[in-house]
């Protein structure tokens, strides 16, 4: 729950000040600006991703609730289409039936498919109305630069670092997760997807919060490396 308001309130914040102020910085400001944004729209996907598995609060109203509010948050999604099309990814990682996955290895073509899996035209008329909206208030470059522009960005960081480099030649894996993980170095790894690219542990364990994702790959990285004796050392995770 700490992180996840930690998240909520600094994206919040840090939206506010530049939309605000931040036409009146100089660039370099404005490009730090645009990258802190990016790192916390990411970091609101993954709560939502957490919603999904259930692992932010035991209380599952609550879970939902916090999981609705960065659905809406990152470009209105739907909070139950996303859901159940990343259980599917889940049950059938790079096969045919994984939302997430495509044939085509080309990144540009494999990106854009992931994006129009998750994509409708009612997001899009409520980020035109919205942005309309804001423009009353704020000056449409600001709004552009720091509220559109890093959620375009965000997408790029997410769909990279959370599916393209984990999932891609899934022929070339001997992971029965057909998933494969960032070498250990938990501050790349928090920058890049708040440990997202540790990927491989997550199909492995699920329902660990992002945030504990760099304790099982320390965990898993002194564990013997067969499959059996893996699964069976995740079951046993106090994390």
């Amino acid at each position: 729950m700490i992180f996840a308001f930690s998240i909520l309130f600094g994206w919040i914040l840090n939206l506010s000040f530049f939309l605000w102020v931040g036409s009146s910085f100089p660039v370099w400001a404005q490009l730090l600006g645009i990258l802190i944004q990016t790192h916390l729209y990411t970091g609101i996907f993954i709560t939502l991703h957490d919603s999904v598995h259930g692992s932010i609060t035991p209380n599952r109203k609550l879970n939902r609730a916090i999981g609705y509010a960065c659905a809406k948050i990152f470009a209105f999604n739907n909070y139950s289409r996303l859901s159940r099309k990343h259980h599917l990814h889940h049950k059938h990682v790079t096969s045919s039936e994984d939302p997430d996955f495509a044939e085509n290895q080309n990144f540009i073509r494999w990106y854009i498919s992931f994006v129009l899996a998750y994509v409708d035209g009612w997001q899009i008329l409520f980020m035109a109305i919205t942005f309309n909206v804001l423009k009353l208030w704020f000056p449409a470059e600001s709004l552009i630069l720091f509220w559109i522009l890093p959620s375009v960005l965000s997408t790029f960081q997410l769909f990279y670092f959370g599916t393209y480099l984990p999932h891609r030649h899934p022929e070339e894996l001997e992971s029965p997760n057909k998933s494969r993980s960032q070498p250990l170095n938990h501050t790349l790894a928090f920058f890049s997807c708040y440990f997202f690219g540790y990927h491989e542990e997550h199909h492995m364990a699920p329902y660990l919060p992002w945030w504990k994702l760099a304790k099982a790959k320390e965990d898993l990285k002194k564990a013997v490396p067969d499959t059996e004796t893996r699964s069976y050392f995740v079951s046993k995770l106090e994390l």
